[in-house]
């Protein structure tokens, strides 16, 4: 079982930022804190079972904007349920995650961190709103690795206005000057309620622009094994996220969480302050045979785990087996796999029509 803890507040929001977040909230903070403890002893005692943890993600949102203290009764609630050797990750942005913080963070048995850096170039953080300076990031990332957290990932944007291979590659030199053993590069969306809705002129597609990014990335040591992901060796690879891309089980707490146990999907209050008011106040998806395996296609074809052919209809299978023939699909130990992580929607359809 995983567990996803979502903290809603941000110091500033982002321009193409869709997450459920909030920068006027803040007087909140600490009943929210008591609404979320509310649902994980409730997640915990009827969702669990005989599992037990096996990584806890804290994301956002902004989790550095919460006090460390703050998530001391969260782990003394967590403990019991929780794996040996369990990976726990905190995203955190650089202008909150002070030295003290991630400190304490580390004490209470964080292991891994994420940084919402995007850039190093300061007017590029400046179009994206970023509350931080390149700078910031750098003391950061090192801070981190001072303190003991040898599993420390860097989040990076591209396809934004401006940007260039060579403009990213400074970016990206500047990521592996730095003790950083996993990175994440995302192409820049433009999503609705976001303040570059609207805006298509602050993104570039360019298809042949990531190509050469994942290529400058596995020449300089970051293997690739999801769209998004590369990481220094398989050890730094998100255990978290590989557990969704397997369809595992996770609990999902927090304003605007997800939650999917036994192939039913939750979902708790987005607002504030109607999680606050019942944290424990869900809607329900109930997902059908066919839903998840549509979802083990489509997310093992955009990573490195691909699918087995049992999910397959007679028909399906066929035309598996015809991307396998064309070299476009290939087969490992009774798996399916892709090696285009950007084709995945597209061999996906072709399967699955």
């Amino acid at each position: 079982m995983l567990l996803y803890i979502h903290i809603p507040f941000c110091d500033s929001k982002c321009h193409y930022c869709a997450f459920n977040s909030y920068t006027d909230r803040f007087h909140l903070k600490k009943e929210y804190m008591n609404a979320l403890k509310k649902q994980l002893k409730f997640e915990l005692k009827n969702s669990l079972k005989n599992d037990l943890i096996e990584t806890i993600f804290i994301g956002g949102g902004t989790p550095s904007t919460i006090k460390a203290s703050e998530y001391e009764d969260v782990f003394e609630i967590i403990r019991p349920y929780m794996q040996k050797n369990i990976e726990i990750t905190t995203e955190a942005n650089p202008n909150s995650a002070t030295k003290d913080w991630l400190e304490q963070m580390y004490k209470l048995g964080v292991n891994r961190v994420s940084f919402g850096v995007q850039s190093f170039n300061d007017e590029k953080l400046k179009f994206l709103n970023r509350a931080h300076s390149a700078q910031t990031a750098k003391k950061a990332i090192k801070n981190a690795s001072c303190i003991g957290f040898n599993s420390i990932n860097c989040d990076i944007i591209y396809g934004v206005s401006g940007d260039s291979f060579e403009s990213l590659k400074i970016d990206f030199d500047t990521v592996f000057s730095l003790p950083v053993t996993h990175l994440s590069a995302y192409s820049l969306t433009i999503e609705e309620g976001t303040k570059f809705f609207n805006k298509s002129s602050v993104k570039i597609d360019d298809e042949e622009l990531s190509y050469k990014i994942f290529e400058y990335l596995e020449d300089n040591g970051f293997s690739q094994y999801e769209i998004s992901n590369f990481a220094k060796s398989k050890e730094y690879f998100s255990k978290h996220n590989f557990g969704y891309w397997q369809h595992k089980n996770y609990l999902g707490v927090g304003a605007g969480a997800v939650g999917c146990v036994d192939n039913k999907r939750y979902y708790p209050k987005k607002g504030i302050e109607e999680y606050i008011n019942n944290p424990i106040d869900y809607e329900i998806e109930e997902l059908t045979d066919d839903d998840i395996k549509v979802e083990k296609i489509l997310l093992g074809l955009r990573c490195v785990n691909g699918f087995t052919k049992s999910l397959l209809t007679k028909d399906e299978l066929e035309r598996t087996e015809y991307l396998i023939s064309e070299k476009k699909l290939y087969e490992y130990d009774g798996n399916v796999v892709n090696k285009n992580f950007l084709l995945a929607d597209e061999l996906a359809l072709y399967i699955l029509q």
